[in-house]
């Protein structure tokens, strides 16, 4: 099997990165750093099919990354791994490269096995796969559901209407300060939703990023709150805090670690991340609705 036919020029990108490795030596276990990286990208990737209108790919497609992506770091060759996932006319396309001329083969797990199934899952869950020829890259292909438009048209992303933006001192009095500065951010928006409901959201948001988003070289620096309306009324809300990193965000979003974010997702938010210079962007988004002003 050869690698996908793709032309650059030809293909809409959701993802694309290149990871520095942390290896333990001589061992195919995952390092502590390393094994970060997969959970980072599925909520990369989430981010960008949600904001594709395309979250019916998502948990097939967060899985076949995290194989993938799980055994180009138990077995690259090189410092780096470069992730590009993207759709190619009907398909949506994750490549992974991890340097190493060893090809990617599909072997037999005995059943007492705690890993090596990787690839059966790739196999028996994608539409096809294989490997470049000269063995450093493997790809699989998911087609596109029905209806998608080849190559996700920039039409799809729902445009942005009106933003606003605030700072805040990352201190005991932030979360209750951006909770009333959202209340009047969003009346002067005129946002067609519930804002009572979207400013206690903020607040959850802006009192996470100051217990769990700071840094010692950051402590004194400003947190960033963004408000946006798209063209379907929905708000973003975005929160960037100075930790590039969120172990654990399928526990917080489930209620396993404090009832924070999971308490803003019984109000009806969807909850996402995505790592940025220097940072991290935590993005609850809501839908338009009575306003209770």
């Amino acid at each position: 099997m050869t690698a996908f036919p793709a032309q650059r020029e030809h293909v809409r990108t959701a993802l694309e990165l290149s990871i520095a490795r942390r290896p333990k030596l001589a061992s195919t276990e995952l390092s502590q750093a390393d094994a970060l990286w997969p959970g980072r990208l599925r909520q990369a990737l989430r981010a960008r099919l949600l904001l594709w209108d395309c979250m019916a790919l998502a948990d097939t497609a967060e899985l076949l990354l995290t194989e993938l992506l799980t055994n180009a770091l138990r077995h690259a060759a090189g410092p780096d791994i470069r992730v590009h996932v993207y759709s190619y006319g009907s398909q949506c396309v994750i490549e992974v490269n991890d340097g190493s001329p060893r090809r990617a083969e599909l072997r037999q797990a005995d059943p007492d096995d705690e890993s090596g199934r990787g690839l059966f899952l790739v196999d028996a869950m994608s539409s096809s796969w294989g490997t470049s020829d000269d063995g450093t890259k493997t790809w699989c292909t998911l087609p596109l559901p029905e209806g998608t438009p080849e190559m996700f048209p920039v039409a799809l992303i729902p445009q942005v209407l009106r933003e606003r933006t605030f700072a805040l001192s990352p201190n005991d009095n932030a979360a209750g300060t951006a909770r009333i500065s959202a209340r009047t951010h969003l009346t002067i928006m005129a946002w067609p939703g519930p804002h009572n409901l979207a400013a206690d959201v903020v607040y959850v948001l802006v009192r996470n990023a100051v217990q769990h988003g700071l840094t010692e070289e950051s402590a004194d620096r400003d947190l960033q709150v963004w408000l946006r309306i798209n063209e379907r009324h929905e708000l973003l809300i975005d929160v960037q805090d100075h930790a590039p990193s969120f172990p654990g965000f399928d526990q917080a979003v489930q209620g396993e670690l404090g009832r924070g974010l999971w308490g803003a997702q019984q109000l009806g938010a969807a909850i996402s991340w995505l790592e940025n210079d220097g940072g991290k962007t935590v993005r609850a988004t809501l839908q338009p609705g009575p306003v209770d002003l």
